[in-house]
């Protein structure tokens, strides 16, 4: 007889600027249809997601649209939960990453990260859009690729020659917010020590069942060419987290979208435990003897299966049982 086991499923958060597509359905579905497969065989199966609702993109959309980002957020959380109803995904929870309950958890991680020697800071040079007054993110600046001399590439990429570079680096740059020409400004940024945890992530990801193979070798290419500081933070103004205990009198930095977005992964989990009889801990401490599955897709495999299971490390939270991707 099969022993039942408790398992806790999530998919990726989708991004709250826009409604559910296709795309997003083939992911979800196929989680749905393993959720069902497991509680068929007898098994213990939580299912939870929730919006990604922070970044520049959600507060420069609610500016267009004339609301708040709160407004904004609230619209498509409605509109999302409304299309997955329409296809039967059967989540046990569905919330949203701008939640007291992960502003909790990202600042509890954040602190533990910080007070065990895994972030630090350093000043970084960014093309900053000086009649919006924001910093600008590679997507919404445009240029000449210093490679190719290829027109109209964004701020990381070639699309024509594929080479990656820095956005200072681009010819006759312009924002794509307001066709300006950008200049180029200093800021006090905070990383997240990756490299301090190659070894480790080496032996996770080689873990059996832990990755698709053809995920691990793509992973490996990463470790071959060195992991690098991960920037955590981004400068007012943003709509997220503020980053807590900053030194008074400097500039409110906020958590990067990509910092608190996995951990809505836990904030969505914690908020159907405060409504159920669930305990939080026996799913995430250290030692937990339940499994945690992530079904996402290949592009956001780095942050999932380097950046995630590094934050959980350092912070003494458990690691998922496995990626899907």
């Amino acid at each position: 007889m099969t022993t039942s086991r408790k398992i806790l499923v999530t998919s990726a958060l989708p991004y709250a600027n826009g409604p559910i597509h296709l795309g997003h359905l083939v992911e979800y579905i196929q989680t749905d249809i393993w959720v069902r497969a497991m509680k068929a065989m007898g098994h213990t199966v939580t299912y939870v997601c929730a919006d990604d609702a922070h970044g520049t993109a959600i507060m420069l959309k609610a500016q267009d649209n004339g609301i708040t980002p709160e407004e904004q957020i609230a619209t498509v959380k409605a509109s999302h939960e409304k299309d997955f109803a329409g296809f039967l995904i059967d989540f046990d929870n569905y919330h949203s990453t701008h939640s007291p309950e992960n502003q909790y958890f990202s600042q509890k991680i954040y602190t533990t990260l910080k007070q065990n020697g895994y972030i630090f800071t350093k000043d970084v040079e960014q093309l900053f859009d000086t009649e919006k007054g924001l910093f600008l993110a590679d997507r919404f600046v445009k240029g000449t690729c210093p490679e190719c001399d290829a027109p109209n590439q964004y701020g990381d990429n070639c699309e024509v020659c594929s080479s990656t570079y820095n956005a200072t680096e681009l010819k006759n740059p312009y924002s794509t917010l307001s066709n300006s020409v950008p200049v180029i400004k200093s800021s006090k940024h905070y990383f997240f020590n990756l490299p301090q945890f190659d070894e480790f992530l080496r032996t996770w990801t080689k873990a059996q069942g832990r990755l698709q193979s053809s995920i691990y070798n793509k992973l490996s290419e990463w470790f071959d060419a060195g992991l690098v500081p991960w920037d955590i933070s981004r400068d007012a103004p943003y709509f997220g987290f503020k980053i807590p205990d900053t030194p008074a009198g400097e500039p409110d930095k906020y958590f990067y979208v990509w910092l608190d977005a996995p951990v809505g992964y836990m904030a969505s989990f914690k908020n159907l435990c405060d409504r159920t009889d669930m305990d939080f801990d026996e799913y995430f401490n250290k030692d937990s003897q339940t499994e945690l599955y992530h079904f996402i897709g290949k592009d956001i495999v780095y942050f999932h299966a380097l950046f995630w299971p590094a934050m959980l490390e350092g912070a003494g939270y458990r690691t998922p049982t496995a990626v899907n991707a």
